[in-house]
């Protein structure tokens, strides 16, 4: 086991449908302790430069709208960001978010529980969870300064 500690970003969708509470609740409830926290509003340079790996991929331009709130007309863009610390810390959000498409997450998980496809075949699945070490270092350097985490 290792310490670790990951970015979670509660998606435009979650803060439009209020499950920010909900969503935190889950993530507190696995044990790990939240160490940053804040708005952001997401500039499309910042949308591009956290999905960086999914360029070309035919899904990546709904990645872009999606995480800048386009789908439901949001002009603000906004998400939650947050960063969480502890024991096997990716795993453990990784578990707690559930699968990405909601329709395969697992009941209980909070893409299970509160995540939906739109008739349109888009994934609303609450919140984007680093997938591991590599990607948490870099996404969390995209998204906080070193002196918005805690020590």
């Amino acid at each position: 086991m290792s310490i670790e500690t990951t970015l979670i970003l509660i998606k435009p969708d979650g803060l439009y449908r209020r499950l920010t509470g909900l969503t935190i609740d889950r993530l507190d409830a696995s044990g790990l302790e939240m160490v940053a926290a804040k708005i952001v509003s997401v500039s499309k340079d910042l949308a591009e430069k956290h999905y960086a790996e999914h360029v070309g991929k035919p899904f990546y331009p709904n990645l872009i709208k999606y995480i800048r709130g386009e789908f439901h007309g949001l002009s603000d863009h906004r998400v939650l960001a947050l960063a969480y610390r502890g024991e096997d810390c990716i795993a453990k959000v990784r578990a707690v978010a559930g699968a990405t498409n909601p329709e395969a997450a697992a009941p209980g998980t909070i893409r299970g529980s509160f995540g939906r496809v739109t008739t349109a075949g888009q994934f609303e699945n609450v919140l984007h969870a680093s997938a591991n070490p590599a990607d948490a270092a870099r996404e969390i350097a995209l998204w906080f300064k070193d002196r918005e985490i805690l020590p």
